[in-house]
């Protein structure tokens, strides 16, 4: 019933930035973590960035000191700011997250995917 919506990807030029963000809507939820995942041809999947509600975070070595990973918490939204954009951040981008369903009836966990969004960069 959670459902996680992207935005953000495009077409940019090599030193550029781009925000991309994912929206989890639903009813009866809350956030555990949520986080970014890439993938491009040939190569293995990667995480990117992740935050929880606790505020931490995490960046990979690929990412750390052009990226920043936040969340609006009042929105359920995840925003990523990638900086000075290389080829090989070219990628499909995935959402993921885990939620807590809070009905009274169906209460569990679940992990989430966003259908992904493509970042191209290229000159």
């Amino acid at each position: 019933q959670v459902q996680l919506a992207e935005s953000g990807g495009g077409f940019v030029q090599p030193g550029g930035s781009l925000r991309l963000s994912c929206a989890a809507s639903g009813h009866a939820f809350r956030i555990n973590l949520m986080g970014w995942y890439r993938q491009a041809p040939g190569k293995p999947r990667e995480l990117v960035a992740s935050t929880n509600t606790g505020d931490n975070t995490y960046l990979a070595e690929s990412v750390k000191g052009r990226g920043t990973i936040s969340m609006d918490k009042t929105k359920n939204t995840m925003y990523l700011q990638l900086n000075s954009l290389k080829p090989e951040d070219t990628a499909v981008y995935y959402c993921i997250a885990e939620v807590q369903i809070t009905s009274s009836t169906a209460q569990a966990r679940d992990v989430v995917w966003g259908p992904g969004t493509q970042v191209t960069v290229s000159s």
